[in-house]
């Protein structure tokens, strides 16, 4: 069978690649399988379209306090969630979406511990929503993964219902491109991505997508849409990577490596502005590369920047502890014992998350060397990593006088930099947030 489409009212006939009339989706319910930083914001952009939206996630936590009309992240306020309870339904019983007409996976693809993509929430939520696929459904995976996933995975595991793609449902990925804190660019006037198995599932992800999103730009399939993605984040890990270099040459030649950014940002052309920084982090930059080098070598292609470029990012932190250790011994103190203070553990400005950020490398690197490591961040107020747990300090006159050294690993916007510096009696800066100052007591990057 062919799957119908429903012609807008008032709308004339559209000229696609396969002759279909887009769908209407006015009062379509759409299932978000996954409510963290990706799968939350878009349920509530969903719903304040005027959508019925069924949101599951196997946290009982966030579910209930969604259900009381409180967010967990910073870039969802607690009033976007209250304005929208009576038609967006957050639930862990994946028997909700039976009767949702799209379904979008929004779960996280970590790393495994041997370096390979770990896309076992992709297969369990697979398995867990396949038994409510029926015909006429869009599913959609956003979920950042290697080229293939889509096709080579989800697709026959949906199919064990009997139901094919492209025929008795519609399957396609369209990657997540938010950017949290980013207030220029949002979820609604990013261009967005979406490549069907077929031209028809292409076209049903768009008319869902345009009532959410300002411009949606299908492909040709999945496997471009994927792939797509993983070049966005390589791009910036090659270039973060590339930066970082620069700032290990320059101090080492007597440079400032803000200033020769500074200076190469003034071209109007053939330039793009990256910083250094102690590391990166968050699910996507660290990550997704290597999705991309796993995949190559099945095509027998070694993916040598991506290598290089994670070899350089990766080595960061232990360039910044020698930092802190030398900047230390100038100061006649080692760095053994001495009470160093982080501002900021997010992996970046003006968010919670502190997935892969480069300030828990940080601590256990210095901690291992024998310092007293605390730190704060005014949006993490406790950090749980690798079975320990920490608590955010309070930022005081005394917290800064005690610490032997203070270092920047996040410039959240909230943060003093000239109060921190006075009252510091050593700060290492590895954002150049104090490139200005000159200041003694600064070593910088």
């Amino acid at each position: 069978m062919r799957l119908g489409w429903v012609k807008p009212k008032g709308e004339s006939r559209v000229n696609t690649p396969d002759e279909v009339i887009p769908m209407e989706w006015r009062d379509e319910t759409v299932g978000i399988i996954g409510l963290g930083y990706v799968g939350l914001p878009l349920a509530i952009a969903f719903a304040e379209s005027g959508a019925t939206v069924v949101g599951v996630d196997v946290s009982q936590e966030r579910v209930q306090s969604l259900k009381q009309g409180r967010s967990y992240l910073t870039d969802v306020s607690d009033e976007e969630i209250a304005s929208v309870l009576g038609r967006f339904h957050p639930t862990t019983d994946y028997s909700a979406l039976r009767e949702c007409d799209a379904v979008i996976i929004c779960v996280p693809t970590p790393l495994a511990k041997t370096g390979e993509p770990d896309i076992s929430y992709i297969l369990s939520a697979a398995e867990d929503f396949r038994p409510y696929l029926r015909r006429g459904m869009l599913v959609v995976l956003e979920s950042t993964t290697y080229p293939g996933t889509t096709e080579e995975l989800l697709k026959p595991m949906l199919e064990e219902t009997g139901l094919k793609a492209g025929v008795d449902f519609n399957l396609a990925f369209s990657p997540e491109r938010i950017d949290p804190s980013n207030k220029q660019w949002t979820l609604k006037n990013t261009p967005k991505i979406v490549g069907g198995l077929t031209p028809e599932c292409t076209m049903r992800a768009k008319a869902l997508y345009e009532r959410v999103v300002d411009d949606v730009y299908p492909v040709s399939s999945p496997k471009v849409a994927e792939m797509t993605k993983l070049l966005e984040n390589t791009f910036r890990a090659v270039n973060i990577a590339l930066v970082n270099e620069f700032a290990i040459l320059c101090r080492r030649m007597g440079i400032s490596v803000w200033e020769v950014i500074d200076a190469a940002s003034t071209k109007p052309f053939g330039f793009m502005r990256f910083e250094p920084g102690p590391g990166i982090g968050g699910h996507c930059i660290p990550i997704d590369p290597l999705y991309l080098a796993w995949k190559a070598r099945e095509f027998n292609h070694e993916a040598r920047f991506i290598r290089i470029a994670d070899a350089i990012n990766r080595q960061m932190p232990e360039y910044v502890v020698s930092l802190i250790s030398d900047a230390l011994n100038d100061h006649g103190k080692p760095l053994r014992g001495s009470r160093i203070l982080l501002l900021g553990i997010a992996y970046k400005p003006e968010v919670n998350d502190y997935r892969e950020s480069p300030g828990l490398a940080l601590i256990e690197l210095l901690q291992r060397k024998g310092s007293h490591v605390c730190y704060h961040d005014p949006y993490v107020l406790e950090v749980h990593h690798n079975g320990w747990v920490m608590k955010s300090v309070e930022l005081t006159e005394d917290e800064l006088a005690k610490s032997d050294c203070v270092v920047i690993v996040t410039a959240h916007k909230c943060y003093d930099w000239g109060w921190v510096v006075a009252h510091s009696p050593l700060v290492v800066d590895t954002r150049g947030v104090t490139r200005k100052m000159n200041a003694h007591n600064v070593v910088r990057l």
